[in-house]
């Protein structure tokens, strides 16, 4: 029998209002069954609310209970997640539900990734606006915004004449006991590089290389835990599989920019007499990666199966530049910064590789920093060692960073009301 995943939590207006959003759907860019639940939970309570074109919500609630004549405050939390499920896992994030599980003292999700982000903040504001007239609280401007996880499009395009407080509060969080005053700025880099093929051998056989098991985590949040990155342990084992004359047929991995891809997959092919020294040189691979990373991806796996397959190899000049791209492209935190403690500065994340079938690699990653010069720098590198290697590199338009300012008078009192 399951048990209600929520029960007995606390406060239980905040994790009924999440179980419901879990059941909504909401993809980026598709949140729009998540509107017309929020527009409802407003109407239901006659409280106001507002869209922009770009769909951003506001639910407006008046002070009570001598709050009336308080400045008014914004909360703001997205409503869109990000969509991402292990390979076995059967699940459509534009029609089911998130299933819940109760893991101790963890809510998680059921081989998919739970929306926590920034579903928990959504229902964190909606459980505020919907406490009775009896408590006292300033007015308050509920901001909802759409597709935050593929390009910050509804903080990108929100009206300015769609709020009126001067202080907000982003509930996009991630521990307790921690305030966030400041973060990375970031900008995407998508590279093609097209490839030459050829038909295999007569006598080679495809086999599938499935490397799975890895933690991955959000390439801002998680990026300086040295996690593992798939693609990038791909393409190292790929490398040495190159060099005993294994052909390589596609490579496929990650798929949500902002994630630390924890899947990657390729097809080679060779002679079926190869097979043994193949398998060594995958178990070599693993045993090194295993050492290097150590507990901290204690779930590594690297699977070989036959598969039939019908596609050409790469040309051995092909195979070399894409393997050496993947190789070569920065990954993980490059600087940690020199006036704060612990702070990730500037960092690059290979988040997806696709193989189409017109001979074309598209990769895309992320890449991050406080100081705009450094983002801008980093992504110049990245776009020069395409080209030295035939690929073309585009850059999407950068979004800025926040400057920490310590002597905030909000964070003050946040600190003082927290505590």
């Amino acid at each position: 029998m399951r048990v209600n995943a929520i029960q007995d939590l606390e406060p239980k207006l905040l994790w009924e209002i999440f179980q419901k959003i879990c059941s909504i759907p909401r993809p980026s860019k598709h949140e729009e069954k998540i509107l017309e639940y929020l527009k409802k939970f407003a109407t239901d309570r006659n409280l106001k609310f507002k869209q922009d074109t770009v769909g951003n919500l506001v639910i407006l609630r008046e002070g009570t209970a001598g709050g009336e004549n308080a400045p008014c405050i914004v909360i703001q939390a997205h409503v869109d997640m990000v969509c991402e499920k292990n390979s076995n896992k059967v699940h459509d994030f534009f029609t089911d539900p998130i299933t819940m599980i109760r893991d101790g003292d963890w809510i998680t999700a059921d081989g998919t990734t739970l929306g926590s982000d920034n579903g928990i903040g959504v229902a964190a504001g909606l459980a505020i606006i919907a406490q009775s007239n009896d408590v006292p609280l300033p007015p308050i401007e509920l901001l909802l915004t759409v597709d935050e996880e593929t390009g910050l499009t509804g903080a990108f395009g929100l009206q300015s004449d769609l709020l009126t407080g001067r202080i907000l509060l982003n509930l996009d969080s991630e521990d307790w006991e921690e305030f966030y005053v400041g973060c990375a700025g970031g900008g995407g880099n998508d590279i093609s590089l097209k490839v030459e093929t050829i038909n295999p051998q007569p006598e080679s056989k495809s086999y599938e290389i499935r490397l799975t098991g890895l933690k991955g985590g959000h390439s801002g949040v998680d990026i300086h835990e040295g996690r593992a990155n798939a693609i990038k342990l791909l393409a190292r084992l790929l490398r040495k599989l190159s060099d005993n004359g294994i052909k390589t047929i596609s490579i496929e991995g990650g798929d949500m920019h902002n994630a630390i891809p924890r899947e990657a997959f390729a097809k080679v092919s060779s002679a079926e007499k190869n097979m043994s020294q193949i398998n060594k040189l995958i178990s070599e691979s693993s045993e090194i990666f295993k050492s290097e990373y150590g507990s901290m991806e204690n779930m590594l796996e690297i699977e070989l199966r036959e598969v039939y397959s019908s596609e050409k190899i790469l040309t051995k000049n092909s195979e070399n530049n894409i393997l050496a791209l993947l190789n070569l492209i920065p990954d993980g935190v490059i600087k940690m910064s020199n006036e704060v403690s612990g702070l990730v500065e500037t960092s690059n994340n290979i988040a997806s590789i696709k193989y189409q079938n017109d001979g074309e690699f598209q990769i895309h990653c992320s890449t991050r920093s406080s100081i705009m010069a450094s983002l801008e720098n980093t992504r110049r590198n990245i776009r020069e060692m395409c080209q030295l290697l035939g690929a073309s590199c585009e850059h999407d338009e950068a979004y800025p960073g926040w400057t920490p300012n310590l002597d905030s008078k909000i964070l003050e009192h946040a600190k003082i009301v927290y505590k």
